[in-house]
């Protein structure tokens, strides 16, 4: 994996600190701003691997630094730092881009998987984009249907319109496209794309779906993933013909 930069957006110095603290100890370099305003000025000295970002925010709120950092730096991960109550802003989060969230008070275990989770996402579009020497799948191709997958470009295919995924989106497709017509609820999807055995984050995968679901239909109108009402979601190969 390669060696990333984490920016942690905390206005709450002792949180922050804590934060710090947690990632360090993964033999991560982490830098600490209490502002959105002091954000922006290091993003634009340093380029960040993934950015944790507290949504209460002095001035300018995190989920407008949200929106700009990936409207400026798209391969950036970001994960928001929310109160438990703050389910709104969550979601609002989430559909303005940001990869995941972690609900305060966290376990310092579940940070770091998490951390890890988008640092590994990251890695494999990086490599894909850069064609390094990175060990590549060996399963260069997936195709459903109309549907093509490659996985040495990390591009997708919907017939002959190319879809510009995140790494998180890529990551979710494979798998449906891996088990079409198969079920899967929203822990379970949690727990193998993610990673994440932990409940209660449920949007993370409502939100990705929603804007997976978008950049598809933007090519063609018919449901590809579909929802199962009271299970989950699935792959219908039958609309990719």
């Amino acid at each position: 994996m390669r060696h990333e930069k984490i920016l942690v957006v905390e206005d709450d110095r002792e949180i922050g600190k804590l934060i710090t603290t947690q990632l360090t100890s993964l033999n991560l370099h982490v830098d600490h701003v209490v502002s959105a305003e002091l954000a922006l000025k290091k993003i634009a000295k340093h380029p960040y691997g993934l950015i944790l970002l507290d949504i209460n925010l002095p001035q300018m709120d995190g989920l407008s630094l949200c929106r700009k950092i990936k409207e400026h730096y798209s391969t950036t991960s970001v994960i928001l730092l929310t109160a438990l109550s703050s389910d709104m802003d969550r979601v609002i989060g989430l559909e303005m881009g940001a990869d995941d969230y972690i609900c305060k008070p966290f376990f310092a275990r579940e940070l770091q998987a998490r951390v890890k989770t988008q640092l590994r996402h990251r890695a494999q579009l990086l490599a894909s984009q850069n064609n390094d020497n990175s060990p590549v799948d060996s399963e260069q191709t997936l195709n459903v249907g109309s549907l093509n997958i490659e996985f040495s470009s990390h591009q997708v295919y919907l017939g002959k319109q190319a879809l510009n995924l995140t790494a998180t989106e890529f990551d979710l497709l494979v798998y449906f496209a891996r088990h079409p017509n198969h079920v899967f609820s929203r822990q379970q999807l949690l727990d193998k794309v993610w990673g994440y055995q932990h409940s209660g984050y449920e949007h993370t995968v409502n939100s990705h779906i929603n804007r997976l679901r978008a950049k598809l239909e933007e090519h063609q109108q018919a449901p590809i993933i579909e929802t199962v009402w009271g299970v989950g979601y699935k792959l219908n190969p039958s609309q990719l013909n």
